[in-house]
Order: structure tokens, then C-alpha cells, then sequence
């Protein structure tokens, strides 16, 4: 059963829709320990303090913010509960805005919510707005030690919250550089057409992570004691005849079983 980690209320101009914040994802990166090498054992973290010269705990430890060099003020988590924001237990809404117009760099997390009992209807009423409206809300909300910026958006019969970056935390990237090229009519062309031998529906269900799957025999054969090959890497070469390699790629997609394209 998903839990709750963030009770609260969405803000709706004069319309107050009291709600429940769960996690969206789930990461499933395989887990790894750090283990002594000459024994392969778990060794027990330990914090020294040079000040006192003696050991402690997770325990015994208290956050400190360095105002000063050397110098900190320590927060508790009484704290944070008291940091004078409306936004401690509201999703406020800002504005609404089109989605296509937040550009994908600035997400970064994903959560569902879901209403009180007794707020069913307004909840269910902003969600169908949304949808008609083609809008997406932009609103703020508190959790985590910090104040998130965020947006609402209708996900079949819940409404999703997606956590998005303040514009001073996305790096500009005026320092790469990517130099102009020539592209002709006949290459656009080409080129249009791969892609749409390429396009299909996009249906999450049919990707999986294959490095996951590989890593896992890896791990099994080791456990085996068999020998581990590497994949040779592929040489990358420049393309001699960019438009030879874009008909090639053509032909060979059209071949290509859809489910393997994904």
C-alpha cells in the first residue's frame, strides 16, 4: 500500500481541495555495498570528530548551516516545521500556462494526489478543467526542506504534480559548442523520411533496461566463476556519404520488427 509522505490542500484561487502527496517512481538501479577488500565484509560507518578526537554516531549528529567561516547556526527539525511559508501545507497555484511551453530540462520529479474523501468533486472539477483548458498549473509547494516549484497536470483520473527547477538552477549551455553545418533540401528530406519509418506510439511497456539485465549475468556468472567477455566497443568513424548512410538506414528500418526499434 502506496503511503502518503505530504498532507495538504491545493490552493484554487478561493476553492481550497485538501489532498494527499505520494511518490510517482521508483528507481530500480541495482544496489551496491562498499565492502573491505581484504576480507569482503561490511564495514560499520564511524564519524570522527578531529575537535574532541573521538567517535559518534548518526545519532549524534544535528544539521548546521556555515553562515560564517567555521562558524554555524544548527536547525532542528522543529525548525523547518516553523519556516513562515504558506506553502508548508499548500500547493499554491500560481498561474496556468501551456505544457508544451515548460521545457523538459526543468522537471525532475513526479508524484500523484489524491483527494480527501469530501473533496472528490473539486478535485475532479480542476482536473477536467485542466483537461479542457489544454493547461497545466504552476503552483509551489513545501516539502523535503525546501520550497519546490512545481506543476499540475491532469494523469488519467488523478491529477499528477511535477517538481520543476527555478530558472537560476538550469546551467546555460552557452559554453558548448555546437558549430553551424550546411544541410541541404535532399538531406532534410532524407532524413524526414527515416524518421517517419522510425515513428510509432510511444508505449513505455515495451522498453526495459537491458544494461540492468546484462549487469545481472555478469553477476551471475561471477558467482559461477565463469569468464566475463567484454563487448568490444564499436568504432565511430566519420560518414563518408551522409546521405548513403541515411538511405542504408532507411532500408533497414523498414526491415527492422517495430518491437525491436523500441
Amino acid at each position: 500500500m502506496a503511503k502518503a509522505f505530504w498532507k495538504g490542500a491545493i490552493s484554487f484561487g478561493m476553492v481550497s481541495i485538501p489532498v494527499k502527496m505520494y511518490v510517482a517512481t521508483q528507481s530500480h538501479a541495482m544496489g551496491f555495498h562498499l565492502l573491505h577488500k581484504k576480507c569482503l565484509t561490511r564495514p560499520k560507518q564511524v564519524l570522527r570528530c578531529e575537535q574532541d578526537d573521538e567517535y559518534f554516531g548518526i545519532k549524534e549528529t544535528v544539521r548546521g548551516y556555515e553562515y560564517r567561516k567555521g562558524r554555524y547556526v544548527v536547525l532542528r527539525e522543529s525548525d523547518f516545521e516553523k519556516v513562515p511559508v504558506r506553502t508548508t501545507h499548500v500547493i499554491d497555484i500560481l498561474n496556468f500556462v501551456k505544457e508544451e511551453e515548460i521545457d523538459p530540462t526543468y522537471f525532475y520529479g513526479s508524484h500523484y494526489l489524491e483527494p480527501e474523501e469530501f473533496a472528490v468533486k473539486p478535485y475532479c472539477l480542476l482536473r477536467e478543467s485542466l483537461r479542457k483548458a489544454g493547461r497545466v498549473g504552476v503552483a509551489k509547494v513545501s516539502f523535503q526542506k525546501r520550497e519546490h516549484l512545481c506543476c499540475l497536470r491532469p494523469h488519467d483520473r488523478l491529477l499528477a504534480l511535477h517538481t520543476i527547477h527555478y530558472q537560476d538552477e538550469v546551467l546555460s549551455p552557452s559554453e558548448i559548442n555546437v558549430p553551424e553545418a550546411e544541410i541541404s533540401a535532399a538531406e532534410l528530406k532524407v532524413a524526414g523520411s527515416l524518421i517517419g519509418v522510425m515513428t510509432a506510439d510511444f508505449q513505455p511497456q515495451q522498453y526495459e533496461d537491458s544494461y540492468r539485465k546484462a549487469l545481472e549475468k555478469i553477476i551471475r556468472a561471477k558467482v559461477q566463476g565463469e569468464e566475463i567477455k567484454a563487448t568490444p566497443e564499436p568504432e565511430i568513424e566519420e560518414i563518408p556519404d551522409l546521405m548513403a548512410a541515411l538511405r542504408a538506414s532507411i532500408e533497414a528500418a523498414g526491415k527492422e520488427p517495430a518491437a525491436r526499434r523500441r
